[in-house]
């Protein structure tokens, strides 16, 4: 016996015609198809690669290593620091560097040794050159400069020996000098960051807590300009390639 399903079976054929003029808005509705595609992937996306686990409290501030990019910084408010290798995501070496929050850390350009800063007025320098040995001596800090005002942040210069400060002041240091070279200040309560030029070296911008930006010569006795913005600034950045343009992290969100 022979059974037929043509009965059963319908199969309607659509015709398509492929002439352009037939079609005026294909290619932007494939662009628009594309285009939304992209963005559904980056909305769902996972960013997060991995996590430095190690600190016991909170990690209050990092720096990168100027020629090592695997080498990161970061320093705790229990005043511990530890160094990080991002390629393997495990930690170098740990110096329980302070008695209190680490406030501050910087780094020459050379990267053989780094500066920390906390509220008990210390600024420590330490060894970045011995991380592999194990002799004991490393775990103390090469130098110590006692500060008598509190530091909220601090920059080291890229050609010279030089660190600025800020807190109740702005303070210019030689690395291996007690007393600053230079104290500024314009009237204010606190000063929250700085930030050398990376270009013209002797430049700085700090931000205060009267919503003031203010720029320093190092060559000079006296600052440059200050500018009051609506809200206060937070954090400073300079541009690596103009040297006349700086990025402000402001409280208004901007």
């Amino acid at each position: 016996m022979i059974i037929y399903f043509d009965n059963l079976i319908d199969i309607y054929l659509v015709p398509r015609n492929y002439d352009p003029k037939l079609h005026p808005f294909e290619v932007p509705r494939e662009y628009q198809r594309a285009l939304n595609a992209v963005k559904l992937d980056k909305i769902f996306s996972k960013p997060f690669i991995g996590a430095l686990d190690g600190h016991k409290d909170v990690v209050q501030c990092l720096m990168k290593h100027p020629s090592k990019l695997s080498l990161m910084v970061s320093g705790a408010c229990d005043g511990q620091i530890k160094v990080w290798n991002l390629a393997t995501r495990k930690c170098v070496h740990t110096w329980l560097a302070h008695k209190s929050i680490v406030r501050s850390l910087c780094i020459p350009n050379h990267g053989n040794y780094f500066f920390s800063v906390d509220d008990s007025h210390n600024i420590k320098q330490w060894n970045l050159n011995a991380l592999e040995d194990d002799n004991e001596d490393n775990d103390e800090p090469m130098n110590t400069l006692i500060t008598k005002s509190a530091i909220m942040s601090m920059d080291h210069h890229h050609q010279e020996p030089l660190l600025i400060t800020c807190g109740e002041r702005v303070e210019l240091w030689e690395e291996t000098r007690v007393e600053p070279l230079r104290s500024y200040n314009w009237g204010v309560d606190t000063v929250y960051s700085v930030k050398f030029n990376p270009i013209e070296t002797h430049i700085c911008a700090a931000s205060a807590s009267d919503r003031s930006i203010t720029l320093y010569d190092t060559r000079k006795p006296d600052p440059l300009r200050r500018v009051v913005l609506e809200m206060r600034t937070n954090a400073l950045c300079w541009n690596p390639m103009e040297a006349f343009v700086f990025t402000a992290a402001n409280e208004d969100h901007e």
